[in-house]
């Protein structure tokens, strides 16, 4: 069993930058791969972000590629997600997730691959 708790969302101004973290217990930590996810009002949840359980790894949405980093410290348990030049179509909740299968395109990109997820985190960017 792995819970994660995400925090660092806020509010922030376009333009601007936030990173979020999300910690697990358990000692398997490093043998999952982690990914970011959001959801906005009224919309679907979806993919933003995922990282291989090495952090050799990593896949970016279309929309967020060249703004957000994904990283982990496994010994910390710990996955961040480092947010620039955000955008107010940024906003959302945002959730980490836990995936104990293998790295595999696409099935890092889709929710339903993740076995674990986080209670959410919610990131306002104004404008």
């Amino acid at each position: 069993q792995v819970q994660l708790v995400e925090s660092g969302g806020g509010v922030v101004q376009a333009g601007g930058s936030l990173r979020i973290s999300c910690t697990a217990s358990g000692r398997t930590f490093s043998s999952y791969a982690m990914g970011w996810f959001r959801q906005a009002p009224g919309k679907e949840r979806e993919f933003v972000s995922a990282i291989s359980w090495s952090g050799g790894s990593r896949n970016y949405a279309d929309s967020v590629q060249g703004r957000f980093t994904i990283s982990r410290d496994n010994a910390k348990n710990t996955v961040y997600l480092q947010m620039n030049s955000l955008k107010p179509e940024d906003t959302a909740v945002y959730y980490c997730a836990a995936d104990s299968g293998s790295w595999k395109y696409p099935l890092y990109r889709i929710a339903g691959s993740y076995d674990y997820w986080g209670q959410g985190t919610q990131v306002t960017v104004s404008s």
